[in-house]
């Protein structure tokens, strides 16, 4: 069965990235290669009942078996030693790929308290996007009351393109939640006193999506809401 996020991409999302960048055909846009995911274990990764239950809760979040990653070098400060295991790593290729893009924007990142957006300075010069999870258990698929202990994600996405700016713009038609025009609302949202817990937990996840903003917020706050977005949308579109 296709993923829903491969039916939208060519649907959708290709014919407005030429549309807005006049490629000449569909293919000279960027497209996701593939996504990386990295769980770095340290002194841990030599206990076989650890590494056993980090394997299983990385299987989980992405359907697929993770693989062992060794030290190169050892290093007497960090305690490591050559050849001994550091870490697991996954790569996700063509359906598991938007499968886990999908669960990640729209379940694991808006479960993340206090989440303030992703950075766009995660680009590198070839277009690729790298960013950190502190939580491993912000993905529903992880059984919390068998963790022994949290763990971070490093996950990069892979992705041919021309530039970063390019590649910005297909991750923000993914829904990605970029801190472009977050700082100053979050900060508005903060220091409001009109609005619950609930509503603004919900702006914050999701700002970047007026629909999904329509289903969690309260009515009584949405054209609040929505008019302060607007007026930011023009303040920082007007500045130089």
């Amino acid at each position: 069965m296709t993923p829903r996020l491969k039916q939208t991409i060519s649907k959708e999302i290709e014919p407005t990235l030429k549309e807005k960048f006049g490629y000449k055909n569909l293919y000279m846009g960027p497209r996701i290669q593939k996504i990386v995911l990295n769980m770095g274990l340290g002194l841990d990764g030599n206990d076989q009942k650890i590494l056993k239950s980090c394997q299983e809760d990385l299987a989980n979040i992405t359907g697929q078996m993770p693989v062992i990653t060794k030290f190169k070098k050892s290093i007497a400060n960090f305690k490591t030693r050559k050849n001994t295991n550091s870490g697991l790593k996954v790569t996700l290729r063509k359906n598991k790929m938007y499968e886990f893009i999908d669960r990640l924007v729209n379940i694991a990142l808006p479960r993340i308290k206090d989440f303030r957006g992703l950075s766009t300075t995660g680009f590198d010069n070839f277009g690729n996007f790298t960013f950190g999870v502190k939580e491993h258990i912000i993905f529903p698929e992880v059984n919390f009351d068998k963790v022994d202990k949290i763990r971070g994600l490093d996950i990069t996405i892979v992705i041919k393109s021309i530039s970063k700016e390019h590649s910005l713009e297909l991750l923000k038609k993914f829904n990605f939640p970029f801190m472009i025009v977050y700082k100053r609302t979050v900060f508005w949202l903060d220091t409001s006193p009109v609005f619950s817990a609930k509503d603004i937990i919900g702006i914050r996840s999701i700002l970047s999506d007026p629909i999904k903003v329509s289903r969690i917020l309260s009515p009584v706050f949405m054209d609040i809401i929505i008019r302060h977005l607007l007026e930011c949308l023009g303040t920082s579109s007007r500045q130089p």
